[in-house]
């Protein structure tokens, strides 16, 4: 079949044409919207998941919602050990321009911006001698720099007068704001507690800005270690692999507006094939449609196409992954992939490499640090990308 139509797309935080089995998580999203709009009070919401479950695809489609209500909005990817003053300051001045042309009151506008200014700034510069302090952030500001709101250098106190401020301008036009997070589980330790402190006041004053974020499934963990009370600040929702019918719904919907179809027992095949979940399911099916000879697609095709995306799988999904662990790490998920491929204990570990628990941590805070695995609870270790075990368990020792 023509390559060219090919409607799938296997690609990181790409939109897939259709996004099926999110129904929930979308009307969720829709009643926070309606709420804020109304002026009712509304949490922060948080998306959890494993890596290719469609984390970042959803948390776009909240910030389309989001623009389609004529809010204001920002996004930022979380990295470890970066402070997110600058990131959150870029996203707020993006999110303010989409409001400022229907603002009546330029000088709100300009007032606002002289704080996001000083909130940038005031941060301290990692490569500079103490805590020398530098003005290089130039976002297109032309308004000066205000002083004595937001630029105490104490994040925690400066994003929350920054979003009280930020909501202030909102509340002017009767929409919202919307900081959309992913990554969020990088965030570092005192900013994650700042962050919180601030959408705490947000939700103790009723002001219309609300942070959305994305994060693999121990990010509840994360901001509950930060701050006791983020347990009831934030709505979670947790995404996982699709169910049998809104995979061959992802399946079928794009394949049938391009007048092609698939056999029941090819979508059985696809379905065991990709566990039903999103990246897999458009990986298997783009290279099934590129090799399949015409329509209904078949097992056959199926059968032909399989290995041919288990290939690129191995290389683009999983061993892009791996090539990152040092070989102490690397002989660590190894240890966990033949530990099965639920969680795992941290001790059974450390006796399937024949070591001591102690002497293996800095192996698992390395993994854990660079988002290949995570605590699923204390004493227990997971991978975070689906059937990264099995794709291990065929690697040559």
């Amino acid at each position: 079949m023509d390559p060219v139509r090919n409607p799938y797309a296997p690609g990181a935080g790409q939109r897939p044409p259709e996004l099926a089995g999110r129904d929930r998580e979308l009307r969720q999203f829709e009643v926070v919207l309606e709420r804020v709009a109304r002026e009712r009070p509304e949490r922060s919401m948080i998306i959890t998941g494993l890596r290719g479950v469609g984390k970042t695809v959803l948390l776009n489609a909240f910030r389309s919602m989001a623009i389609q209500h004529l809010w204001g909005t920002g996004k930022i990817e979380a990295r470890p050990d970066q402070s997110i003053r600058r990131p959150v300051a870029a996203a707020l001045h993006m999110a303010i321009r989409e409001l400022a042309p229907r603002h009546r009151a330029p000088d709100r506008i300009e007032q606002f911006l002289g704080v996001l200014k000083a909130f940038a700034q005031a941060g301290e510069d990692s490569g500079a001698k103490g805590k020398a302090r530098v003005h290089r952030w130039q976002p297109g500001i032309d308004v000066p720099a205000a002083r004595g709101r937001a630029d105490s250098g104490d994040l925690e106190i400066d994003l929350t007068e920054l979003f009280v401020d930020a909501a202030s301008v909102a509340t002017d036009l009767g929409v919202g704001i919307g900081l959309f997070v992913d990554e969020m589980q990088d965030i570092p330790p005192d900013d994650v507690s700042a962050l919180c402190a601030a959408c705490h006041e947000l939700s103790q004053t009723g002001g219309p800005l609300i942070v959305v974020g994305a994060g693999l499934p121990h990010l509840p963990a994360v901001l509950s270690a930060s701050k006791s009370y983020s347990e009831r600040l934030f709505r979670y929702a947790r995404i996982d692999r699709l169910d049998r019918a809104s995979a061959d719904l992802a399946l079928l919907a794009p394949a049938e507006r391009e007048d092609v179809t698939f056999t029941k027992d090819a979508l059985d095949a696809l379905y065991d094939a990709a566990d039903g979940y999103p990246y897999f399911v458009q990986a298997y099916a783009k290279v099934v449609w590129d090799l399949a000879p015409e329509t209904p697609i078949t097992t056959e095709d199926i059968k032909v196409a399989a290995p041919e995306a288990e290939t690129e799988l191995a290389v683009g999904f999983f061993g892009s992954r791996y090539e990152r662990a040092t070989p102490a790490e690397r002989d660590y998920m190894r240890a966990m992939a033949m530990l099965g491929d639920d969680p795992v204990a941290t001790a059974s570990v450390a006796d399937e490499l024949g070591r001591k628990p102690s002497s293996v941590s800095p192996a698992r805070d390395g993994l854990i640090k660079k988002g290949l695995i995570y605590s699923a609870e204390r004493g227990l270790v997971a991978f975070t990308v689906p059937h990264f075990g099995k794709f291990l368990r065929a690697q040559p020792a």
